[in-house]
């Protein structure tokens, strides 16, 4: 319910990246002359949707049992990047995937997803 308010109209998103950044949950950007690096996350947007993106990523790597693609590569990610890298992108691809779910009205298939 947090996700869907904070959306509110899933139509204004032209495509389902965009999501993502719409919540502050990309790195943080600064250009300035020859410097340029990327920071942290950017923090932008409802805070309350970041927050249950981060728990649900967090939940879905720490507290599932069963496996499926995103939780696959969500640990790939996290051996590669580390762990608090790898929960803020899960965050990230689960704001993605609600909305492309929440557009095209399709439900979440767990099983075929892990195949």
């Amino acid at each position: 319910m947090t996700f869907v308010s904070g959306v509110d109209q899933p139509e204004r998103f032209r495509n389902a990246r965009t999501v993502g950044a719409h919540f502050g949950l990309t790195p943080r950007r600064h250009q300035s002359g020859e410097m340029d690096w990327s920071g942290r996350i950017s923090r932008a947007g409802d805070a309350a949707v970041r927050r249950a993106l981060y728990q649900a990523a967090n939940v879905l790597l720490h507290h599932s049992k069963k496996w499926c693609a995103l939780k696959s590569w969500a640990v790939g990610l996290a051996k590669r990047r580390g762990l608090a890298k790898a929960k803020v992108a899960l965050a990230r691809k689960l704001a993605v995937v609600l909305h492309k779910l929440w557009t095209t009205g399709e439900d979440y298939r767990f099983a075929a997803a892990a195949a």
